[in-house]
């Protein structure tokens, strides 16, 4: 595994069903693109649901931390925080954010594909 400097922010919801899923994936994405994806380090954000239709994980990738606290630093986040707020609002169904404390991370160990292991 190459060293993965990345650092995320992993933003977790629950909500009540498949509609509800892919409607805040849609209002997530335009968060997104109207507010975080043109600062400077920034990488990639994933959309993950899960098959039973109650949860949400958006992954923000950037390139370092460093990236990431220029970006709370200089960026808009009384806006960014009042059309998460307009998005959560405009929602058919219930989110409820999971998240205690702030939701950043950064990787320690990844296992990619390889051989089986013997065993000892």
């Amino acid at each position: 595994m190459s060293a993965d400097t990345s650092f995320y922010s992993i933003i977790d919801y629950t909500v009540d069903g498949p509609d509800t899923q892919r409607e805040l994936v849609a209002a997530f994405a335009d968060v997104q693109e109207r507010w975080v994806r043109f600062y400077p380090g920034y990488r990639s954000a994933r959309f993950h649901v899960s098959t039973d239709g109650t949860r949400v994980y958006n992954i923000v990738r950037w390139a370092s931390r460093a990236d990431y606290d220029n970006f709370v630093a200089t960026s808009d986040t009384e806006g960014r925080a009042a059309a998460i707020a307009e998005a959560l609002d405009g929602l058919s169904g219930r989110a409820e954010p999971r998240m205690s404390g702030i939701p950043t991370y950064t990787v320690v160990r990844e296992i990619g594909p390889g051989p089986q292991k013997a065993d000892a």
